[in-house]
Formats: structure tokens, sequence, C-alpha cells
């Protein structure tokens, strides 16, 4: 799923998608401006939210990361396919950028580990997902698009992947670490699930997007952490076991804020 169905969703999405009246510059803009935005509070908060490095490297993942399975699914059910090329653009720079900035959060903080500049570019560019980002940005910049029989394979193929991935949202979560959570869990979930989506909604009216463009950069800011935050947690010396509540409970929790920032965030674009 996640190296074939989701890839090949993006692709065939960005492939066919017409940009003509989005400011894809400005969105890329606004997301890079984001995630510095959340980095930068993070670090000056990192004595109040967190004990230790090892704590603060999972509260800093917990509160700026993102689900991809949930927003694709959430960008496709409100933009339909619109949405999904908008949240390609999104991820060709969020998850990269995402990445980096971890990783160089764990060399700081997390003591044991420091950063390998050359295996972290690598893993960026073998992301399944960034790799299928590219060669839809390919094929659309270059008027290839999908011919012949690929349109209506890749559409068929495409459509196994949100129910799919919203399967493994569920089996990712982990209850019983919610019991030895505490404070840092409640100021991430915070951090990403009220926090995020505010300096969302300031960078979009600072940069004048459009009203689908500030709607899909809100709605990203506003979903849960990732899953595969728990095991850049393991790999990398953080805390696991609090990576694994923080997903927990975001997942858990986001089940009731996200309808509603959804909701607030099409009134105030007047998308409803």
């Amino acid at each position: 799923m996640y190296f074939f169905l989701f890839p090949s969703m993006l692709a065939t999405r960005l492939a066919l998608a017409d940009f003509s009246d989005v400011a894809v510059g400005r969105v890329l803009l606004a997301v890079f401006l984001l995630l510095l935005a959340m980095t930068f509070l993070m670090l000056l908060m990192r004595r109040f939210i967190s004990r230790n490095g090892a704590e603060f490297t999972s509260v800093y993942q917990g509160g700026i990361r993102f689900n991809t399975y949930v927003a694709i699914a959430a960008s496709a059910e409100l933009f339909g396919g619109l949405g999904l090329a908008l949240a390609a653009v999104i991820m060709a720079l969020m998850i990269p950028l995402l990445n980096v900035l971890c990783v160089i959060i764990f060399s700081l903080y997390a003591g044991e580990q420091r950063m390998d500049s050359r295996k972290t570019l690598l893993t960026v560019i073998k992301n399944p997902l960034i790799l299928g980002c590219l060669l839809g940005i390919f094929l659309n910049v270059t008027g290839i698009g999908m011919p012949g029989w690929t349109q209506p394979v890749m559409e068929i193929i495409s459509r196994a992947a949100l129910p799919l991935g919203l399967l493994a949202v569920g089996v990712a979560l982990n209850l019983g670490a919610l019991r030895t959570a505490g404070k840092p869990l409640v100021i991430s979930s915070g951090l990403k699930l009220l926090i995020m989506p505010l300096v969302a909604v300031g960078i979009s009216l600072l940069l004048k997007l459009e009203t689908q463009e500030q709607a899909m950069l809100v709605l990203f800011a506003s979903v849960p952490t990732a899953t595969s935050a728990y095991i850049l947690a393991r790999q990398l010396g953080g805390d696991a076991p609090l990576m694994a509540a923080i997903v927990t409970a975001q997942t858990l929790v986001a089940m009731l804020t996200l309808p509603l920032v959804i909701y607030l965030n099409q009134l105030a674009f007047g998308l409803v």
C-alpha cells in the first residue's frame, strides 16, 4: 500500500491535474513557513514541554508531523481530484522537509544518535510518496499525462489506496501506551491539533492564498501525527513509548477535532 497504491494514486492525480489557477509557489512557501514556525515555537518551549531530550523529540514529532492516510482521505472527500492534486503538491515539500527537520532534532536532543546527512538524503529520495509526486509532476509538466490504457488502469488501482490507508490508521493504535503518558502527550496534542491549525490560518491570510489553497493548508495542519513517527523514535533514540501514546491519543482526539476544524475551515473560507 505505502510502496505502490499511494504512490500510484499521487502520480495519477498530479499527472492529470490542472494547476493553471493554483499558486503553487505560494502554497509551497506557506508549507515551508508553517513547518519553520512550529519548529521555532517548540524550540522556544522546550524546557517547559519536556524533561529530557528523548522526550522532546517525541513531543516535537507529535506536534509537527501529519498522518498521510488521513490527510489524503480528507482531501479527496472535501475537494475531489483538485484536493488530491493540491495534497500531492503540499506533500512533495512537506515530507522531505519534515524528515530532515526531525532527523536534525534527533541529532541535537536524542543524545546517542548523530545525523548522517547522506543516509538522510537517501531516505528522503527513496520515499515512495516523494517518487510518486515527482513522477506525477514530470508527466504533468511534459504534457505526457496518462496516455492510452494507463489512465483507467491507474484510476482502478488508486481507488484501493484510501480505504486501505484508513484501515492502517486503526491497526496502528496502541491503547495500552496511553497509561504511561502525561503532560508531554497533552502538550504535543495541543500543539498539533489546535496551535498548528491556527498558525496555518495566519500564514494563509498573510500570503493571501486562494480559498481552496487556504483550506488545504489548514486541513494538513489539523490531522493527527504520523504513525511512522514511532519507528523513527525507536531508530534514533527517542522516547518510543511516549511516541506510541501520542500517535494513539491524537488519532482518537482528531475524530472529534478534525470534523470541527473542517467545518470552521469551510465556514471561514466560504465553502459552505
